[in-house]
């Protein structure tokens, strides 16, 4: 059956309308998507761009710190080769941190932590050179002071005495100290449980003090004994049930702990252990080495 025109023609338009819906429709849903994917897409650059330039920041404010601490470093000067020399190190290893820290994106969050401790050690090494350069400035003022004194007190004896009693006395004065044991490359390191060598006072087990005793064919032979004395940050001397007193020089003190050496005038290398002593702090520790003659050395080891 033929259609009829004026039927087909409404049909074809009512088609034709419909089709224009769903597509309209459709145009909008998309449009829709399209808007709330941008929006999406905006929220998350805006976080992602916050957060890079937090830690931007976190960044240049540790890159600040450690141009400070390098600055600080150049600024501290001594009148010791030895801590002159270790400086050097020191400003070696604060300069290569800045060079590492320079060429590490702000987003590496681990090696930027890692950075962070490293400046915090630096910073504990530069405290503990202060300090030592501090104590030896003191110590020398005294040592200078009693060499004054000693002067004065040298010429008012020599205005006193007659040639012959000073020449003995010289004499005599010089055997003496030439008959003692001197020591020499005091040294002490902390150790863990596992034996190992730490600088963290709450892995510390024990202490062990090395030194030398140096050749001298004057000194009297036969058993020595070396005293170890180790004073806390706070200066509070380390002791346990076996610590002993001695004399030295007329003076008796408390050792912390000792060590017997049979000497026969050449050099003798030793090791003493200071175990038993409960918890280690942070902070500076003072060893001295003792024989009943008197001071052998001292030296300083700083925990953190």
């Amino acid at each position: 059956m033929t259609e009829d025109p004026l039927e087909r023609i409404e049909r074809e338009e009512r088609e034709k309308k419909s089709r224009n819906n769903g597509l309209r429709t459709t145009a909008i849903v998309l449009a829709v998507a399209a808007v709330a994917l941008a929006g999406a897409l905006a929220w998350i650059w805006s976080q992602k761009s916050s957060l890079v330039s937090e830690l931007e920041g976190e960044k240049a404010e540790l890159t600040e710190q450690l141009l400070n601490l390098q600055n600080d470093f150049e600024n501290l000067n001594s009148d010791y080769e030895n801590i002159n020399s270790q400086l050097d190190t020191s400003r070696e290893q604060v300069a290569l941190l800045i060079d590492k820290l320079s060429k590490t994106e702000a987003t590496n969050r681990a090696k930027i932590r890692q950075y962070e401790k490293e400046l915090g050690t630096l910073r504990s090494i530069m405290r503990g050179y202060i300090v030592q350069i501090d104590s030896l400035n003191t110590l020398n003022k005294k040592l200078t002071a009693d060499a004054a004194a000693a002067r004065r007190e040298a010429a008012e004896s020599r205005q006193a005495n007659e040639n012959l009693t000073r020449q003995v006395e010289n004499l005599s004065g010089q055997v003496a100290a030439g008959a003692v044991i001197k020591a020499r490359g005091l040294h002490a390191v902390a150790y863990n449980g596992s034996d190992k060598a730490t600088d963290r006072s709450s892995r510390v087990k024990y202490l062990v003090a090395t030194l030398s005793l140096v050749e001298n064919e004057i000194a009297e032979r036969g058993p020595v004994r070396v005293y170890v004395r180790v004073k806390d940050p706070n200066g509070v001397l380390l002791l346990n049930s076996a610590s002993t007193d001695f004399t030295a020089g007329g003076e008796t003190l408390t050792a912390s702990a000792s060590r017997e050496v049979d000497y026969e005038g050449q050099e003798v290398e030793m090791s003493i252990y200071v175990k038993d002593m409960g918890e280690f702090v942070k902070g500076i520790y003072t060893v001295e080495a003792y024989t009943t003659r008197g001071l052998l050395g001292r030296t300083e080891l700083m925990l953190r």
